[in-house]
This record gives C-alpha cells, sequence and structure tokens, in this order.
C-alpha cells in the first residue's frame, strides 16, 4: 500500500526533449499496475458493502459482514494464487503494519469511544474495568504459561516464555464485531451488550500495553529488578496514555465552548478542528513513547461526552457521518486484507499443533478470565444486579479475536527472529478466521439456546427506534437479570468480608463520580446543563465496530 502512494520523483536532469528517459516505460507499467490495484481493492469493498447489506435484509446471520469480508479476500487471494498475477497482485497490497497502525487503527479505535452511549457503559463501569484489565490480564499469562508447558512437554512448537507471554498479550485482544452486530439484530439485553461492547474497547488498549512491555522485558534479562521496571514501565504508557488523550479531549471541549466557533460561517472550521484533534491525540501519545491507541481511544469518549455537544447541530451531524464512515471503511478493508494475506502469505503450516493446541488454550483463557471476574464482580453486587451465568456464558462465547490480534501478530514477525514470529502470525490468522467465521456465524443459535436474545424488541430485528427504547429504559429495566447501580439498598455486612466490603467502596466511588461529572464537570466544559438523555435522542447507525450505535 505504501507503494500505491508513492509518486515517482521529476527528471530535474534538464532532459526536456520530450522524449522518454530510459525506464520511463516501467513507471508507466507501474503506475498502471497501482491503478488496477486501486481498483481491484474498491470493487471488494463495494462488493463487500452490498453483500453485508443483503445479508442483513435477508437476516441471515449464518454469515456476517466481517465473515463475508474476510471471504472476499480469501476469494480474490486464492485466485490470484493460482493465477499469473501473483507477484503483482501482492504488490498492490503491500502495505506494512505502521500503515495499519497509524492510517487503519486510529478511525477505528476512536469511533469506539466516540459512540459510547454513557448510560449503559458507565452503569457498569466496574465490571467492564474488571474484565477488560484484569481479565485480559488473565487470559494472556493463562494463554502464555499454557503455551509454553505446551512446548516442554512437546505437544506443539515451543518457544521462549517471554515470547509465549507475547503471543498471550496479542491474542487476548478481543473484536467481537460479530456478536455485537448479531445483539443488536437479534435485541438482547442491554447490560449484557455494555459488558461485551466496553470489554471489547478497553481490552484492546490493554493489549497493546501488555505485548508492549513484554516486548521490553524481552529485550532485557530478565531479573526481579527488570521486573519491577517493567511493572512501571507497564503503568507509566497506559496512565500516560490515558492522560493524555483525556487532557486533549478536556482541551478541545473548552476549545469549542469558547471559541464561538457554531456558527454558519465557521462551521466548516469547526470541522475541521474537530477532526483533527483525535490525530492530535494519536500523534502525540507516539511523540512521547506512549501508546497512541490508549489515547486516541480517550479522547473519544471524553470528546464525544463533553466537547460534542459544543458544535452546532449540522456540524454534529457531519462529524458524527463522517467518523462513522472512515471507520466502516478501515474496519471492511482490514477484514478483507486479513482475508486476501491469508491465502497470499508464506504461512508456517507445518506447525499445525501450535495453531491447534493455541485454539484450546484460548478457550480455556477466555473461561478463566470471564468466570473468575464475573465472580469478583458479583461479590460486590447486591442480589438484583449480579451478573446471570447465561450472560457469564455468553461473555465466554464473545471472545472473537480480530483486527487488533492480527496487526499485534504482524508486528510481531519483525520483532521476534525468525520462524518464531511466522509462526505466531500463522496461528493469529488462523485463530481470527475461525473464530469470526465460525463463532461469528453460530453467535444466533448460541443467543437462542442460553435465551437472552429477544429482550428489547417487540417489532423488526434490528429496528433503530426499539434499541434506542432499550437503553433510554435501562434504570427502570428491572426484568432483564439486573439493573443499573443503586446504592441505597440494604447490605450484608455481617458475613465481615473485608474484601467483598472494599468491592463495594469501589463501586460506590464510580456512582459518586458520576455525581461529580454531573455536577461539576460537564457544567464547566460543555455549554448545557448535563442532560445526558441527549444522547440517546439522535439516530444511532450501524458500525462495523460493534458499538452503542450499532
Amino acid at each position: 500500500m505504501e507503494q500505491l502512494l508513492q509518486v515517482p520523483a521529476p527528471d530535474h536532469g534538464g532532459n526536456s526533449s520530450g522524449v522518454s528517459p530510459p525506464g520511463g516505460g516501467q513507471t508507466g507499467k507501474e503506475q498502471q499496475a497501482a491503478g488496477v490495484g486501486i481498483l481491484l481493492q474498491i470493487m471488494m469493498l463495494v462488493l463487500s458493502f452490498v453483500l453485508g447489506h443483503v445479508l442483513r435484509r435477508r437476516k441471515f446471520y449464518y454469515l456476517p459482514e466481517a465473515s463475508a469480508s474476510l471471504l472476499i479476500g480469501l476469494l480474490v487471494g486464492g485466485l490470484a494464487n493460482v493465477s499469473d498475477t501473483e507477484t503483482s497482485i501482492r504488490t498492490w497490497f503491500n502495505f506494512h503494519e505502521e500503515f495499519f497502525f497509524l492510517f487503519l487503527l486510529p478511525p477505528i479505535i476512536f469511533q469506539s469511544g466516540f459512540s459510547l452511549a454513557p448510560k449503559p457503559f458507565f452503569s457498569n463501569f466496574g465490571a467492564i474495568v474488571t474484565f477488560a484489565i484484569l481479565g485480559t490480564f488473565i487470559s494472556s499469562v493463562v494463554t502464555g504459561v499454557l503455551v509454553y508447558l505446551g512446548g516442554v512437554m512437546f505437544l506443539m512448537y515451543k518457544l521462549p516464555f517471554v515470547e509465549c507471554l507475547m503471543f498471550g498479550a496479542l491474542i487476548s485482544a478481543t473484536d467481537p464485531v460479530t456478536v455485537l452486530s448479531i445483539f443488536q439484530e437479534l435485541g438482547t439485553d442491554v447490560n449484557l451488550y455494555a459488558l461485551v461492547f466496553g470489554e471489547s474497547v478497553l481490552n484492546d488498549a490493554m493489549a497493546i500495553s501488555l505485548y508492549r512491555t513484554m516486548s521490553l522485558v524481552r529485550q532485557n534479562a530478565p531479573s526481579t529488578e527488570n521486573f519491577l521496571m517493567v511493572i512501571v514501565r507497564f503503568l507509566e504508557t497506559f496512565v500516560g496514555s490515558m492522560s493524555a488523550g483525556v487532557g486533549v479531549g478536556f482541551i478541545s471541549a473548552l476549545l469549542f465552548k469558547y471559541a464561538g466557533l457554531d456558527i454558519d460561517n465557521l462551521q466548516n472550521l469547526e470541522c475541521c478542528l474537530f477532526v483533527l484533534f483525535p490525530y492530535f491525540s494519536y500523534m502525540l501519545a507516539e511523540g512521547l513513547g506512549l501508546s497512541g491507541i490508549v489515547s486516541i481511544l480517550f479522547t473519544g469518549i471524553l470528546m464525544k461526552h463533553y466537547a460534542y455537544s459544543n458544535l452546532s447541530e449540522n456540524s454534529q451531524r457531519f462529524v458524527s457521518a463522517f467518523f462513522h464512515l472512515i471507520s466502516s471503511l478501515a474496519e471492511t478493508f482490514v477484514f478483507i486484507y486479513m482475508g486476501f494475506d491469508i491465502a497470499m502469505e508464506q504461512h508456517s503450516w507445518s506447525h499445525v499443533g501450535f495453531i491447534c493446541f493455541s485454539i484450546l488454550f484460548i478457550v480455556i483463557a477466555r473461561a478463566a478470565n470471564v468466570f473468575s471476574c464475573a465472580y469478583l464482580v458479583n461479590l460486590a453486587r447486591p442480589a438484583t444486579r449480579k451478573i446471570p451465568a447465561k450472560h457469564q456464558k455468553a461473555l465466554w462465547y464473545s471472545g472473537l479475536r480480530g483486527a487488533m490480534a492480527f496487526a499485534l501478530a504482524l508486528q510481531s514477525v519483525h520483532d521476534l527472529p525468525e520462524g518464531h514470529g511466522q509462526t505466531i502470525f500463522t496461528a493469529t490468522t488462523a485463530i481470527v478466521v475461525l473464530t469470526v467465521l465460525l463463532i461469528g456465524g453460530s453467535t444466533g443459535t448460541m443467543l437462542e439456546a442460553l435465551q437472552v436474545v429477544g429482550d428489547a424488541h417487540d417489532g423488526p430485528l434490528g429496528e433503530v427506534s426499539s434499541a434506542k427504547h432499550n437503553f433510554q429504559n435501562l434504570e427502570v429495566n428491572h426484568s432483564h437479570g439486573y439493573v443499573a447501580p443503586s446504592y441505597d439498598e440494604e447490605e450484608d455486612s455481617s458475613s465481615g468480608n473485608k474484601f467483598k466490603m472494599k468491592l463495594k467502596e469501589f463501586h460506590r466511588s464510580a456512582a459518586s463520580f458520576t455525581a461529580l461529572d454531573k455536577n461539576y464537570l460537564t457544567p464547566f466544559f460543555t455549554s448545557q446543563n448535563g442532560d445526558e438523555d441527549d444522547d440517546f435522542d439522535e439516530p444511532m447507525p450501524s458500525s462495523r465496530r460493534g458499538d452503542f450505535q450499532h
């Protein structure tokens, strides 16, 4: 892809005769090949969107949109392999992970944060943080340890322990785009939707931080002192990136509140500035040696919560449509490229055992993640808000792997010795395909078997007004297992369980933050009076990432 963006330098050698210099014909052929390559990419994108629309209209849930895009890439790559155009087609799709991280991933992550509906997300914030932070750590460690033990026992290809932990970190990044899309189509409990979505948003940031931390460990000799430095570095990266994103979000809110840009002749400038702030946040974090993905995620959350309401109505409609558009295009292209790359690249298929056992180990690690974290969350919640067993099973089933795991695996090819990175990359691509096609295609059946569908819809499937009504009634809905936070209930303090009381204090602090936001932060950073119900008054366009506007 980088080759497509490179324009041949003009000839400054004084040749003005009009005769093409040597090699001019070759340059013309390269430009023609680049044009054909871009045309092929556009055709696949168009086919993917049209096919996805037809599948939704037909309510054919066995082949979600992401799966269709993946299959289109597999088909085109397979056709290229059996033809004589493999070499030239490979150059058309030759982009590096830098292109992925700098151009494709930021709009996807920003849209995830920007599309948050605050009430269901923040009412389950404690549980979401538990699953995303502690759960991802558990999943990464369990996967890494099991992969290492499998190598020691000669069940699979043996990797060094730190590299196993790197694999565990990257494969723990979930991307339940297909599951969430079917959740919204069929109508499911809003709290379950909030947990799956919230975990996937924060999980990406955690997975990146863990991967980079393990990469740092690998570069230095392991020791107790280095281990402590690694912990400090991880906290520094995650907290620093989050602080950068929050800071940019607050600055943007104040700018749009006091700059007076919401008048007719300045709306173009208003939109341009709003679009530039996310990339400013991303590049600021990268320039400081932090995580741009973590930063842009929190910038999206803050800009939607504070800066968005300071825009004019026309600018609000434009930026919402713009970010939804580019995130949809980016994610669709990512799934197409993943399918194409799987068919075109040379993979280490000789280590089939590594792939098979890795699939088994991530299933075990996902179970350890979900059920242990759900147990901790239920300790802190009153009886009316405990996460039911069927929702825990749905959470466990929703752990698809997608774009983030693929991108980190692509980076591991360069970070790890020859053979090791390629083995991890092959295993990751196989896991992505299997989870997207098999788990994504069977999600509807799973939801029906667990009896968690149909909670929110009385009309046609996927009706926007029904989903909107579901979110608006979150705090008064007592019929679906657990409801929004309410700390006026009598607590069981007779057990004397200090750990349980600590968890309850944490949830109280979350409620206190909600009051702080409503009474102080929202009035200070916005031109409104903090009525968050406005977030639910606008239409909820679908999103390929699988979000609250899905």
